[in-house]
């Protein structure tokens, strides 16, 4: 049961954070990867199924839509396990980033190009021989999940 608290006086301006969830569909020791295009930010570069918090929804359930948005697939939140957890500095805009990745070898579907006017490649990649075209926030988690839960980038 949650407790509800009473807010007497207004609270200071906070800062504010963006929130992604990531998901690594595992499949044979290999991830599932995409190509970004048309979007105007990192064209050409791989990436996994990933998008940001909405708001007024759990992290499962933001990766849960991501999943069918991305990449058409439908994964039961309980078959997601946190594996990573991502704080990091975009210095293209000032924005910090908290980037949440699941991991999963379970799902409904076969993975395809869900949203065609913004990714042009799927593929399925070991961490060992990714593209060089790969966001190194994607390389440099697939590369240190299993060992370390926190990682930092560009501070």
């Amino acid at each position: 049961m949650s407790q509800q608290y009473k807010i007497t006086k207004k609270l200071p301006e906070r800062f504010h954070i963006a929130v992604s969830v990531n998901i690594l569909l595992k499949k044979e020791g290999k991830y599932l990867l995409i190509r970004r295009a048309n979007t105007g930010w990192a064209d050409g570069y791989y990436t996994i199924p990933a998008g940001h918090l909405d708001g007024g929804e759990a992290l499962t359930a933001a990766a849960v839509r991501e999943a069918k948005e991305e990449v058409g697939v439908y994964i039961d939140p309980k078959d997601f396990k946190l594996v990573h957890v991502m704080h990091r500095s975009n210095r293209n805009d000032d924005q910090e980033r908290l980037d949440f990745y699941f991991s999963t070898e379970q799902w409904v579907g076969e993975p395809y190009l869900a949203e065609p006017e913004k990714s042009d490649d799927l593929i399925w990649s070991t961490a060992s021989e990714l593209p060089e075209h790969t966001l190194e926030n994607v390389r440099r988690t697939l590369n240190a999940y299993e060992t370390q839960l926190l990682s930092e980038l560009n501070w």
